[in-house]
C-alpha cells in the first residue's frame, strides 16, 4: 500500500507555510515534503511535525534566487563554494528535521564541464553526510528550460558514476512522462535506484487522479516492484485543496 507525502510548496497554500502541517494531518496525510525549508527556523518546522504527528520525507537543497532564474548549484561551473554552503545548510536542517531524502539540485548548465562539477559535487556531498540520504531528479525542459538533468537515463548514468550508496533517483512521474514517458517499463527498470517518487496529472500538474495518466496503475506498478518509499504529491490544486483530495480518499483510510 503506497504512502503519501503532501508537498506544502503546492499544496495547502490557502494559508501561511507553518500552518499548513496540520492541515495535511487532518487531510489524512502521515508525511510532508516541500521544496524549500529556509522559509522558517528548523525547530518551528520540528515544532509543527511533532504536534501533527508527520514524518518529514523531503526537503530540496537552496535552489538560490528563484526570481532571477537560479535552481540550484551543483551542476553549475565555479559556483562550487556556494554549493558547499547549500549542503551545509541542508544538513545543519537535517539534523532537526531528520529528512528521509534531500533532493540535491543540479542548476541550470550544460555541457561536459557542467556534469563533471555535477559528479564531483555529488561525491563530495554523500561522503560528507554518509548516513544521509540524498536524491537527484530529473526536472522537464518545459517546466524548468535550462535545468542540467532532464532525464532518468541522464540520471542513472550520474548515480552509477557517483558510485555513492546513499545517492538515489528521485522519479517524479509527472517530469519523466513529459520526456521521456513508456513509465510502467521504467518503473520496472528504475526500481533498484528509486528512494523517492512524485506525482501529478499530465499536461497540467493538477490533481494526479486527471489528466493523460492512469494513477490506479502507477500506483499498482509501484507496489509490484516492492517500493515501500514516500509518494509525494507535487500537485498544483485546481481548487482548495481539500476539495481536491477525492482522489486520496482509499489510501487516507489506510494511513490516518
Amino acid at each position: 500500500m503506497p504512502k503519501f507525502a503532501a508537498n506544502l510548496t503546492m499544496m495547502f497554500n490557502e494559508v501561511p507555510f507553518l500552518e499548513r502541517f496540520g492541515r495535511a494531518r487532518r487531510a489524512g496525510f502521515r508525511g510532508v515534503e516541500y521544496l524549500s525549508p529556509y522559509v522558517a527556523e528548523p525547530t518551528e518546522i520540528r515544532a509543527r511535525l511533532d504536534e501533527h504527528g508527520l514524518e518529514q520525507a523531503l526537503y530540496n537543497t537552496n535552489p538560490g534566487n528563484f526570481e532571477a532564474g537560479e535552481r540550484g548549484t551543483a551542476a553549475v561551473p565555479g559556483l562550487e563554494s556556494r554549493f558547499d554552503a547549500d549542503i551545509d545548510q541542508a544538513l545543519r536542517y537535517a539534523e532537526t528535521l531528520r529528512p528521509g531524502n534531500i533532493h540535491i539540485m543540479a542548476g541550470r548548465a550544460d555541457g561536459p564541464k557542467a556534469r563533471e562539477t555535477f559528479v564531483a559535487n555529488l561525491k563530495k556531498a554523500c561522503a560528507k553526510a554518509p548516513s544521509q540520504g540524498f536524491v537527484i531528479e530529473p526536472i522537464n525542459t518545459r517546466d524548468m528550460p535550462g535545468y542540467f538533468l532532464t532525464t532518468t537515463t541522464q540520471a542513472k548514468d550520474i548515480i552509477a558514476e557517483v558510485g555513492a550508496p546513499n545517492l538515489k533517483l528521485q522519479l517524479d512521474l509527472y517530469h519523466c512522462q513529459i520526456m521521456e514517458g513508456d513509465l510502467t517499463r521504467r518503473i520496472e527498470a528504475l526500481a533498484p535506484l528509486v528512494a523517492h517518487v512524485q506525482i501529478a496529472a499530465v499536461p497540467d500538474r493538477h490533481e494526479p487522479d486527471t489528466g493523460e495518466t492512469n494513477l490506479g496503475h502507477l500506483l499498482s506498478a509501484l507496489d509490484r516492484v516492492g517500493y515501500k518509499g514516500w509518494i509525494g504529491c507535487e500537485y498544483r490544486p485546481a481548487g482548495v485543496t481539500e476539495d481536491g483530495l477525492g482522489w486520496f480518499a482509499p489510501y487516507k483510510e489506510a494511513t490516518s
